[in-house]
């Protein structure tokens, strides 16, 4: 079902330990050729064009793209009491998190008379994308609405699938969690034509974004990179991974419950233990065998497990593990070792780190406070999560009075010269020149 990779006894490159522990094979040059022409029509076109989108591409034609108010209304009204209660907790408990995200102003005195505010705006306006088909995301509308507004952008529409089986609009638990949330401005489109309306706006539909967020399926990622300039963007956001290092000391029924949990996802979801004691990769392995086939989506999970995306990597210790992990920069990462925190304190490179027994990657994806909308395919080394931050623009404000510009004269002067830049040097004495 699952793969072995053996590393024992080898000590690899990052790149070659990546080589090891290939990703599931994602073109999107491909993908972003095959929607150009998508592109191209909804910045061309209207409405009509993003119905028979939806028609083309969700087999089902919504009454409008935007969603009226009362069908927001009318989820939330209808929301079963015991879902409405656990997005109230998970949202409490995200909203407590994202609030010591907020990035306060400074004020540095460079010299007397000079000082430099650093200053946090938030964008204009931000169009959050919310995926929808083999599973319902109201936890993705919280993660992505939540920052948003703590960030106090002003503007914020949220665009989610329609759905065959919910008349055209997107699943009501998507819209009743808008609506827990204040959201009014929902929109009944996916795919690549989400991600271009809010690049392009639509006369009398849509607004213009400045940014778009969220994860999606390859052409959702293709669009992002294709329209990124047009707009900004979080990341490309691929296939889920999760990467559990773990130690003879995990007990391999959760170990091998948490690998199904992130493979229940997309049969490209990547799974991967890494592991010091191949007595816990024979009882993971068993466990896998006998709970794999006793979950809902079965096939969908074993396809994934059995991907050349997923594996157990047998290493010679920890140390080597967190080598490995580092390397393979993983959206999420368990830690279930002896030394779990001690341990985790050695990972430079993962979207989220979950540390011990008791912090799956479920909790994260849902309630443990942490934001879900992570890197992936290895941009964890570069790139984090979604924050506050991520919708926050640092602006600075130059302020010097005359005396502190005048002494600076001659430094600016001298640095232009040297640049071969007289102008710029000249823009400083004419001040000079002109102040009595």
């Amino acid at each position: 079902m699952i793969r072995t990779v053996d590393l024992r006894g080898r000590a690899l490159s990052k790149s070659e330990y990546n080589s090891e522990l290939p990703r599931a094979n994602l073109n999107v040059a491909e993908a972003m050729a095959l929607i150009e022409p998508i592109l191209h029509r909804v910045r061309n076109g209207n409405e009509s064009d993003l119905l028979a989108l939806a028609e083309e591409f969700d087999g089902v034609r919504p009454v409008s793209i935007r969603v009226d108010q009362k069908e927001l209304d009318k989820a939330l009204l209808e929301l079963d009491p015991d879902i409405r209660r656990a997005l109230e907790i998970s949202i409490e408990r995200v909203q407590k998190v994202h609030r010591d995200q907020i990035r306060s102003e400074k004020t540095t005195t460079v010299v007397d008379g000079g000082t430099v505010t650093g200053k946090w705006i938030p964008v204009d306006r931000v169009g959050l994308y919310v995926p929808g088909g083999r599973a319902v995301y109201p936890s993705s509308v919280m993660m992505n609405v939540i920052p948003a507004q703590i960030a106090n952008v002003r503007s914020i529409a949220v665009a989610s699938p329609p759905q065959k089986d919910c008349g055209g609009l997107p699943h009501p638990t998507i819209l009743a969690t808008c609506a827990l949330l204040g959201i009014s401005e929902v929109y009944a489109v996916g795919g690549a034509q989400a991600i271009a309306l809010f690049a392009y706006g639509m006369d009398g539909l849509c607004e213009k974004c400045d940014l778009v967020t969220g994860p999606g399926n390859i052409y959702v990622a293709a669009a992002k990179r294709a329209l990124r300039g047009v707009i900004g963007i979080d990341s490309e956001a691929g296939p889920t991974e999760i990467v559990i290092l773990a130690d003879k000391s995990a007990v391999p029924a959760e170990v091998a419950a948490d690998l199904i949990s992130q493979a229940e996802h997309d049969v490209i979801a990547a799974a991967i233990l890494v592991t010091d004691s191949e007595e816990l990769a024979q009882a993971v392995i068993a466990e896998l065998n006998i709970r794999v086939d006793k979950t809902r989506h079965s096939a969908r999970i074993r396809e994934a497990l059995s991907g050349v995306q997923s594996a157990i990597v047998l290493v010679d210790s920890i140390n080597q593990g967190l080598d490995v992990v580092n390397a393979y920069a993983a959206e999420h990462l368990e830690i279930q070792t002896a030394d779990a925190r001690n341990d985790s304190l050695k990972v430079r490179n993962a979207g989220a780190v979950f540390i011990g027994r008791f912090s799956p990657v479920s909790l994260g994806d849902y309630s443990a406070g942490s934001n879900h909308v992570l890197p992936t395919g290895g941009c964890a080394c570069h790139s984090s999560g979604l924050s506050v931050q991520s919708f926050l623009r640092g602006l600075h404000f130059i302020e010097y009075s005359k005396r502190a510009f005048s002494d600076l004269v001659p430094t600016v002067v001298t640095l232009a010269n040297s640049e071969d830049l007289p102008a710029h040097g000249e823009a400083m004495l004419v001040r000079l020149e002109q102040t009595p």
